[in-house]
């Protein structure tokens, strides 16, 4: 049924309109959808994929929003529940470009997202799908790790992508953190992070060394995102680099969802390695250069138009 389906975070992400203002300035704000795996299945979908997210929200009214948002950017929320209890989460950040981006989440002891058990999930589904994507965040609470735990066993066949996303503020510490990551590696093929977040996961910083340590924790394709040094991916067989692509950066907070996206995008299509990380690279400058992030997820053209280069 579907090209990609993605678990985990989803909430409201709360933008200052104003940029190198401190929130405890600002004065005006725009209310978009957050969550990475939830904004990596919009960006899948501009892409034309077929995608799901399985998450969770409040019985409240961002709870909604989130679903009605969910399904106007073109995204299944069939498989988005709603919980009695806890509130949405709702997530700030101020937005100071072009790298300094600090967010501060407001989850409470434990979000809806979080409250994910076996019982919310559609093995067939997550089965049959030709893409499966998790993020480390989804195992840093129970029940939603058993869930993630029952996802990936239902798995045996497709690309199965680890987002190794990881966000400090929600565990209770570095080595736990590493732990799960560590636990969940064998279960992916893909490992996709950026400096720090392969470091929490295999104790190396060094991208050569940190795509290695991916492939030898049991991954087939490691992705490396280097920052202003662009983007490695390794295989046993293939180590390529794509060089950034040159924006003028006005909120990269979503720039790794749309780079997600368009991974999942060129996986799926078969393409070699170098044009998927290329091609994402610049679906990753595309959103950095807006304020927004599911709002601002391009389509295939776009990026394609951004790079120059004509769509085959």
């Amino acid at each position: 049924m579907y090209d990609l389906i993605t678990i985990g975070r989803c909430g409201v992400d709360v933008y200052p309109l104003q940029t190198g203002v401190g929130l405890a300035d600002v004065e005006t704000f725009g209310k978009f959808l957050g969550g990475s795996p939830t904004n990596v299945a919009v960006a899948a979908a501009r892409h034309g994929l077929r995608s799901a997210v399985i998450t969770a929200v409040g019985a409240d009214p961002f709870g909604a929003y989130v679903r009605r948002a969910i399904r106007d950017f073109g995204v299944d929320d069939a498989y988005v529940s709603v919980i009695e209890g806890p509130a949405t989460p709702v997530t700030f950040c101020e937005i100071f470009p072009p790298d300094h981006f600090p967010i501060w989440f407001y989850r409470g002891e434990h979000p809806p997202d979080l409250r994910l058990t076996p019982g919310h999930l559609d093995l067939d589904a997550i089965r049959a799908t030709g893409l499966f994507w998790f993020s480390l965040t989804g195992l840093s609470k129970e029940p939603s790790r058993a869930a993630h735990t029952a996802a990936l066993s239902a798995r045996t066949s497709g690309w199965t992508v680890f987002d190794l996303d990881h966000r400090p503020a929600l565990w209770e510490s570095r080595a736990a953190a590493r732990a799960a990551a560590r636990e969940a590696l064998p279960h992916a093929n893909v490992a996709v992070g950026n400096l720090d977040e392969v470091e929490t996961a295999v104790g190396v910083r060094e991208p050569e060394a940190a795509a290695q340590a991916l492939l030898d924790a049991g991954v087939e394709v490691a992705i490396v995102k280097m920052g202003p040094a662009g983007v490695l991916a390794r295989t046993a067989t293939e180590t390529v680099v794509a060089e950034p692509v040159e924006v003028k950066v006005v909120n990269g907070i979503g720039a790794g969802d749309a780079f997600g996206g368009a991974v999942c995008l060129g996986l799926l299509r078969g393409w070699p390695l170098e044009r998927t990380i290329r091609f994402a690279g610049a679906a990753g400058a595309f959103v950095a250069a807006r304020l927004a992030c599911a709002d601002a997820m391009p389509t295939t053209d776009e990026v394609h138009e951004l790079l120059n280069e004509v769509p085959t």
